[in-house]
């Protein structure tokens, strides 16, 4: 089973590189050490489980976000946010102000905060209030005002709410070290774009509807590093320029450089200085822009999101600008990040479509409808994937060119945020509660 998984970072000349890893964190970021939705350290891991059955315990959360858990030791992060309901009169007027906000979430002030849980007991340890947000942004209904996942090493949580703020806290103490405020774009939807941790950079994509840009924190302080506007000509409606992605930092050729997709165009830049080193169109329309990208064989695969999403498979082979070697469009997904095992690619689109292709080629091996709708990213652990749907479910499937389905297991609530997985255990996030998942003893 996990043959695959170790032929992936041995493959192609694309390396990962060691400095964007949270020191000692087991689970430092999205979608895991590597950002690439697998859990090298997971083994032992039940294949099923329900709210009866293997649950070592369930911790109800407060508010509502969907951030991934990130992991150290005994602790396990997360961030929500508290809302205010809007009283008749406010929320007359906040759509008076803007009509299009009738079809969004609309709150009152938002206390955004972090969460701590107890890895072996599974009790809220800390509940620390980050920052307060008096007059927010309309929300999709999909989405929640914690959605980016926080950044962890030792000593130091990193949590990033779009233009709400970003903020640093001390995890001995429990304590605020610094906030920056001054970061404040248009998401239309609300928030989305996970932060990454390289050197002492705290590095986040700031695509709006109004202005677009990628920016570096110093992370002891929270001042800006550097801030680089996206130079790449994009669609006049202003919606169409949006996008949430979260950037991928690699080696290439013994120097690292920043991944970073966003609205029609995937960017390469100097992740020390922001400074541009090229930037590569995805020639067709591509916005709103969600999954982080996977890397390997020498290829970065990514996908354009949302109105026409493709997946693309492309060839970075030293020279100044990448090229699509490959596209496919048959139901690419829209928020789900693809996962690389070995020579082959998983996808699954937001109705539950999934896909296995060849990813040097494209090639389809299979496609199966998997139940309910998907916004998590899929896991690689143990050996085996699993899917996580918004109805609770997790569709657990054998890696491989022919589909084989071991379980699928539900939970009560829905799951947006993508699992985590550590030695013999699961960690889910529902819209209720955070689960330890494994073997009861």
């Amino acid at each position: 089973m996990l043959a695959p998984y170790r032929a992936l970072f041995a493959s192609g000349c694309l390396l990962f590189s060691a400095p964007l890893f949270g020191a000692e964190a087991e689970w430092p970021q999205f979608r895991g050490p590597a950002g690439q939705g697998h859990a090298p350290q997971a083994l032992g891991l039940p294949t099923a489980w329900s709210e009866h059955e293997n649950i070592v315990w369930k911790a109800p959360l407060p508010g509502k976000g969907w951030s991934s858990p990130v992991i150290l030791g005994n602790q396990i992060w997360l961030t929500t946010a508290i809302e205010t309901p809007l009283t008749d009169e406010e929320r007359a007027k906040r759509l008076a102000d803007n009509p299009f906000a009738k079809t969004l979430v609309l709150s009152g002030p938002l206390s955004l905060r972090a969460l701590c849980v107890d890895r072996r007991s599974g009790q809220i340890v800390h509940n620390v209030e980050l920052l307060v947000e008096q007059n927010p942004q309309p929300m999709h209904a999909m989405n929640s005002y914690a959605s980016p996942t926080p950044v962890l090493e030792a000593g130091r949580l990193y949590c990033h709410f779009g233009a709400f703020g970003t903020a640093c806290l001390d995890t001995d103490r429990g304590e605020v070290v610094w906030t920056n405020r001054e970061l404040v774009i248009n998401h239309e939807n609300g928030p989305g774009s996970s932060p990454v941790l390289w050197q002492d950079l705290l590095i986040f994509h700031c695509d709006g509807s109004d202005i677009q840009f990628i920016v570096a924190l110093d992370k002891a302080t929270g001042r800006v590093a550097w801030k680089t506007p996206r130079s790449g000509k994009m669609n006049d409606n202003p919606q169409l320029k949006k996008s949430y992605g979260t950037p991928l930092i690699l080696e290439v050729a013994g120097e690292p450089q920043l991944f970073s997709p966003a609205s029609d165009w995937l960017y390469g830049y100097d992740p020390a200085t922001g400074r541009e080193l090229w930037k590569m169109p995805y020639e067709t329309l591509g916005f709103s822009v969600v999954p982080r990208p996977v890397a390997g064989h020498g290829m970065l695969f990514l996908s354009t999101s949302f109105m026409q999403p493709q997946i693309l498979g492309v060839k970075y082979d030293g020279e100044k600008t990448p090229k699509i070697a490959w596209r496919f469009a048959k139901q690419a997904p829209t928020m789900p990040s693809p996962l690389l095992v070995g020579e082959e690619l998983y996808i699954v689109s937001e109705r539950g479509v999934a896909t296995c292709l060849n990813a040097l080629t494209g090639e389809v091996h299979w496609t199966e409808r998997l139940p309910g709708n998907y916004a998590a990213s899929p896991l690689l652990a143990d050996g085996k994937i699993h899917y996580c749907s918004r109805d609770g479910e997790t569709t657990v499937i054998e890696p491989g060119k022919t589909f084989r389905r071991l379980a699928v297991n539900k939970l009560d609530g829905q799951i947006l945020a993508s699992p985590a997985a550590i030695k013999d255990a699961i960690y889910l996030r529902t819209d209720k509660a955070l689960y330890r998942i494994e073997y009861l003893k």
